[in-house]
């Protein structure tokens, strides 16, 4: 019998394996996509083959890419952007890592509280997250931004908006800032030149100012694992947890199983209480099933596939809340067009922000050029001027609302995309009961009924729909305040990358799956520890470094709690994810 069963490699699933096999449990990981060991040889900068949601090598599906993807239902005009392999969505993530907002929190008192989703609040307070917090910050680790031109030009709009400038790592008022990334700053070459014979690690570290995160980070060349610039999971989380025994004193490696789908969590009754024993996978290449059992299992698959295991394992929901609550951040797109070179395709995609607590945010974002047309067509008001939706119709934008086509797409391109600046509008989007997931009536796939994503997009609650316009009309206006010559609203149709709650925690058994421990109320010795357990939207941050700040505090309430174990953080200074015994062990393994 293992101590611990993880499932799901993803941005929270390693956190939680790492830092329990640091404390020497024995820990099994479970993913049901690939492990890419050798990006540089399975890996490419071409946009189709690491992002075609059927055939990349990033898609939701196995190993094979010769085998379908798995398939999921959304029934509204959205876009669910899910990723299998070890890493899961942080393996295209920009490593932004802004804290939540205080505000979210049940300890919060301030004169803004009325404009937070109160009903859904962390079941704890914010003081009490700032050490994880801290310990994620020092583990990834996280850093300050490398800055270039496009981040010049979204703070010319800033500076023209009266905000003051950030300088805290908590947010507490409206302002703007560089990003805090987990993304390795340049060193020696980098940044100084595009010669990739120049671009290889020692003599270049850190983040190359390729523009391509979202097709994995593979920078610099020769750069150990654990010392690739982007601080995906898998190039910091997990090489940890499969080192743990040299790093850590009386640590235990990690052990790892890729194209292994878990269809089924076990429990047994223990004093009338439902509770977890072990899982059964399937392995995606031979068909064959697995079982193995642990103390404690450990659900970090996702908000979408989280509900998927509970309702095929059969598992309890006695307050009907298991995949309700589904948050997606709402987000919008507005695109401003100038007649000076921006650099939008070069450096970190998104090095910049503006936070307006109460509301969300807005970020800079840069993309290469298949992105940057998906990102100009992603609209759910149709073509401009052609459909009236009632939403983005009239406002500081040139316009109505919708995708670009015909002579105005002309000009808008004319110099290619590094004249644009393109701004994310992040929306704190309310949690709503009957935003959730369910199983689907379509056929079964070889893992069991397959998931169904469902939310009303077009009528959330009036608290999402004036945060939404209010950071719309304010992105709008810093890009004319950068001086763009002409600025269009996309109106984008629900993309589900920031999605949130889906097996959220919270103050009141009522409407939340766990308890403040991010343990399952109807399921002992079950935990949850990816975005799917965060409360609420967080007021628009981005969640990664929420989700493991929270993973942390989870792995250390389980080894409490069910191993007599003591707590850490706060009492002991972190290993840094580039520490070179890791480099070094990596190696000796072929890791």
């Amino acid at each position: 019998m293992r101590d611990v069963i993880v499932i799901g490699a993803g941005g929270g699933g390693p956190v939680v394996a790492k830092e329990l096999a640091s404390r020497g449990l024995d820990v099994l990981l479970l993913e049901a996509g690939p492990r890419h060991r050798k990006p540089r040889e399975q890996w490419t900068h071409f946009e189709n083959d690491a992002n075609n949601p059927l055939t990349g090598y990033f898609r939701l599906g196995p190993t094979d890419r010769s085998k379908p993807a798995w398939y999921r239902e959304w029934p509204q005009n959205s876009f669910v952007w899910q990723l299998s392999g070890v890493g899961g969505t942080t393996q295209h993530f920009y490593g932004n890592y802004p804290r939540a907002y205080p505000g979210v929190f049940n300890d919060y008192t301030g004169d803004d509280a009325a404009n937070y989703d109160r009903k859904h609040r962390f079941p704890f307070g914010y003081a009490e997250m700032v050490p994880y917090f801290e310990w994620v910050e020092a583990t990834a680790p996280v850093m300050t931004a490398a800055m270039g031109t496009k981040d010049q030009v979204f703070f010319r709009g800033c500076e023209t908006l009266g905000l003051p400038v950030q300088t805290t790592k908590t947010t507490t008022r409206a302002s703007y800032r560089p990003q805090e990334n987990a993304i390795l700053q340049p060193g020696g070459n980098a940044a100084r030149t595009s010669d990739p014979n120049l671009l290889v690690f020692p003599d270049a570290t850190g983040c190359t100012m390729c523009g391509y995160c979202f097709q994995g980070c593979m920078q610099p060349i020769n750069a150990p694992r654990n010392q690739f610039a982007k601080r995906s999971t898998d190039n910091s989380y997990v090489p940890m947890a499969l080192t743990a025994d040299v790093w850590a004193p009386g640590g235990k490696a990690v052990s790892l199983m890729t194209d292994a789908y878990a269809t089924r969590i076990h429990t047994e009754e223990v004093g009338g209480v439902a509770t977890a024993r072990g899982v059964t996978w399937r392995h995606n290449g031979s068909g064959e099933e697995h079982r193995e059992d642990a103390r404690v299992v450990v659900m970090a698959g996702g908000c979408t596939e989280n509900p998927r295991l509970w309702f095929n394992s059969g598992l309890p929901n006695p307050n009907g809340w298991v995949g309700r609550g589904y948050t997606d951040h709402f987000f919008d797109w507005l695109i401003g067009s100038f007649d000076s070179d921006t650099q939008s395709s070069k450096g970190p995609g998104s090095a910049s922000r503006l936070d307006m607590p109460g509301f969300g945010g807005l970020e800079n974002v840069g993309l290469p050029p298949a992105l940057q047309a998906f990102s100009a067509t992603l609209s759910d008001s149709g073509i401009r001027g052609e459909y009236e939706n009632g939403r983005g119709s009239t406002g500081p934008w040139d316009g109505p609302a919708g995708r670009l086509i015909g002579p105005e797409l002309k000009d808008l391109l004319q110099n290619g995309i590094d004249t644009l600046l393109n701004v994310l509008v992040i929306t704190d989007d309310d949690v709503e009961a009957q935003n959730c997931v369910t199983l689907s009536s379509f056929p079964a796939d070889e893992n069991g009924p397959v998931p169904r994503v469902r939310f009303r997009h077009r009528n959330r609650t009036e608290r999402t729909n004036r945060n939404r316009e209010v950071m719309a009309r304010k992105a709008a206006e810093l890009l004319r305040g950068a001086g763009a010559k002409k600025v269009y609203r996309i109106d984008w149709a629900p993309l589900i990358l920031h999605v949130q709650s889906s097996m959220r925690m919270g103050e009141s058994e009522k409407n939340s799956v766990l308890d403040a421990n991010a343990e399952s109320r109807a399921v002992k010795g079950l935990f949850i520890a990816d975005n799917s357990a965060l409360a609420n939207g967080l007021g628009g941050p981005n969640p990664t470094l929420t989700t493991q700040a929270l993973a942390t505090r989870t792995a250390e309430k389980i080894f409490q709690h069910y191993f007599d174990g003591e707590g850490w953080v706060g009492t002991e200074t972190p290993v840094v994810s580039t520490d070179p015994a890791i480099s070094r062990r990596l190696a000796q393994r072929g890791l």
